[in-house]
């Protein structure tokens, strides 16, 4: 069966890698929730809404929405616990979170710089650069000085790169 704002999962039968299985696995659990659901109505983009099995619900008061990393949050606006629209389903808490990878321990790597602060230091060194290119070009003299401030500007350039690449 296939719900409004879902795509058939029918035919992802096949398992190429684990990172497929994942993904198939966070989309059959959501397909599961809402083909047990009556009234379903897609409102946005990983967003549904339901009559509320838990109750005799006339009109859709539950909320489903599914979370970019496959997570699907259930609220009733008519009050039923969360618990209570899981059974009247044969759900768990679990079906509503996708199984971890092996890394999903690991804390995602903060970086010391953003892209924005990097960017404006290479735009002053670009600056200094380019008044050392008007010097030369004016006739004047490379100093030691301004040989070093170019040697200083080549590193930063150089170091960037290495945050970029982080």
């Amino acid at each position: 069966m296939a719900i409004q704002g879902r795509p058939n999962h029918e035919l992802a039968l096949v398992l190429d890698n684990k990172s497929n299985w994942q993904e198939r696995n966070i989309a059959m659990s959501l397909d599961i929730l809402l083909s047990r659901l009556d009234g379903v109505r897609h409102t946005g983009q990983g967003q549904w809404i339901a009559k509320c099995p838990a109750h005799a619900d006339r009109k859709a008061s539950l909320a489903i929405r599914e979370l970019d990393d496959g997570r699907i949050l259930l609220h009733d606006f008519a009050g039923c616990a969360t618990a209570d629209v899981l059974a009247a389903v044969d759900l768990t808490f679990s079906d509503l979170f996708p199984e971890r990878g092996l890394d999903a321990h690991h804390h995602p790597v903060r970086r010391p710089f953003n892209a924005r602060d990097v960017l404006r230091c290479l735009a002053y060194e670009v600056l200094v650069v380019l008044q050392i290119a008007n010097l030369l070009l004016r006739g004047g003299a490379l100093t030691e000085s301004d040989h070093a401030r170019l040697l200083l500007a080549a590193r930063r350039f150089q170091s960037a790169e290495g945050i970029a690449n982080e």
